[in-house]
C-alpha cells in the first residue's frame, strides 16, 4: 500500500504540474502571422514590418520570395498593368499522369493559369513590357504555355517598340511536358535576339531561383542583367556539378555575388531600390525623340 500511495501522489502532483503548463501555454499563445522568423539568421521580427520592408529581412537582408503579383505591385505605377494572354492553359502534351489534376489544384491555390505573367504596364509614367515569373506555381517550370506567353510578351514589345522587364524565378524546364517544354528555350531566345536587332532594350532581373532551362536561355540574354543579393543562379545543382567534375565547389558557388564577379551578372540591387534603378535605366536609354522623363515614382 506504501507503494501504492507514492505513485498516487507522484501521478497527481504530475497531472498538476502538466495543466499548470498548459495553462501558460495558453495564455502565451502567440497569434498565427504576427511574427516572422527569418530562414536565413533565425532572428524574429513582426511580420508587419517586414512585409512593409518588402518581405526583406530587416536584420540580415535576406530577400524572400514575392509572388507575381506581389512584384508587380512594388515595380509598376499603380493601375497601369494591362495583362497579355491571360486565358491562356496549358494541354498535356505527353499525357503525363495526373498533370491536368495538378494544374486545377494550382490555378485554384495561386489564383494563376500558369507560372508567369505578362502585360504592358508603366515605371515612372514610361511604357514597357513586364514579365514576372511565379515559383509559386510548378516552382515556375518552363512549359509550353510559360514559353509561348513569354514568346508573344517579347514580339508584342519588339512590334510596338518598347523596352522588355523581365522578372525571371525559376526551376527550368517542365519535365511534365518532355520535349515540348526543351523548345522553349529556342523560342524565347529567339524572341530576344529579334527584339536585341530592332535595336530595343532588354533588362532580366534575376531573383531567388533562377536556374535550369530558363538561366540557359532567356534569363542570360539581358542587355542588363540585374540580381536580387544572394539570390540562387545556376543551370545544374551544386552535387551534380561536383559529381560531374570531380571538385569541390566555392561556397558561393551559383550565388548572385559569384555571378557578378565572374562577370555573368552586371550588378546586384536591393529590393527597395529596384523599381528605381529600373527607372534611371530606362531613362538612359529611351531614344533621344522621346528622353523625357515623366509620372511620378519612388
Amino acid at each position: 500500500m506504501q507503494f501504492e500511495d507514492l505513485f498516487s501522489v507522484v501521478r497527481e502532483r504530475f497531472n498538476s504540474e502538466k495543466n499548470a503548463d498548459d495553462g501558460a501555454k495558453k495564455k502565451t499563445d502567440i497569434p498565427a502571422g504576427l511574427l516572422f522568423k527569418c530562414p536565413r539568421c533565425l532572428q524574429v521580427t513582426f511580420q508587419e514590418e517586414f512585409l512593409k520592408n518588402g518581405k526583406v529581412c530587416p536584420n540580415c537582408n535576406y530577400h524572400s520570395r514575392l509572388t507575381a503579383r506581389e512584384r508587380l505591385d512594388i515595380t509598376v505605377d499603380k493601375g497601369s498593368f494591362e495583362e497579355f494572354d491571360a486565358e491562356m492553359l496549358s494541354a498535356n502534351p505527353i499525357d503525363f499522369p495526373g498533370y491536368e489534376a495538378k494544374q486545377q489544384e494550382l490555378r485554384a491555390k495561386t489564383g494563376l493559369k500558369d507560372a508567369v505573367l505578362t502585360g504592358k504596364a508603366k515605371i515612372r509614367g514610361m511604357d514597357i513590357v513586364i514579365i514576372v515569373m511565379d515559383s509559386n506555381y510548378m516552382m515556375a517550370s518552363m512549359g509550353s504555355v510559360v514559353g509561348e506567353k513569354i514568346t508573344r510578351a517579347i514580339e508584342t514589345a519588339t512590334a510596338r517598340r518598347l523596352p522588355v522587364i523581365a522578372f525571371t524565378a525559376s526551376g527550368g524546364a517542365r519535365m511534365q511536358e518532355g520535349i515540348v517544354s526543351l523548345m522553349q528555350m529556342a523560342k524565347t531566345s529567339g524572341a530576344v535576339a529579334r527584339h536585341n536587332e530592332a535595336g530595343l532594350l532588354y533588362i532580366s532581373v534575376m531573383t531567388d531561383p533562377t536556374t535550369g532551362g530558363v538561366t540557359a536561355s532567356f534569363a542570360s540574354l539581358g542587355d542588363i542583367i540585374i540580381a536580387e543579393p544572394k539570390v540562387l543562379i545556376g543551370f545544374a545543382g551544386r552535387r551534380v556539378i561536383e559529381g560531374t567534375i570531380r571538385q569541390k565547389l566555392p561556397d558561393d558557388f551559383q550565388s548572385a555575388e559569384f555571378m557578378l564577379e565572374n562577370g555573368f551578372v552586371d550588378m546586384i540591387v536591393d529590393r527597395k531600390k529596384l523599381r528605381r534603378v529600373i527607372a534611371h535605366l530606362l531613362i538612359l536609354h529611351k531614344p533621344a525623340a522621346q528622353n523625357e522623363e515623366g509620372g511620378e515614382g519612388q
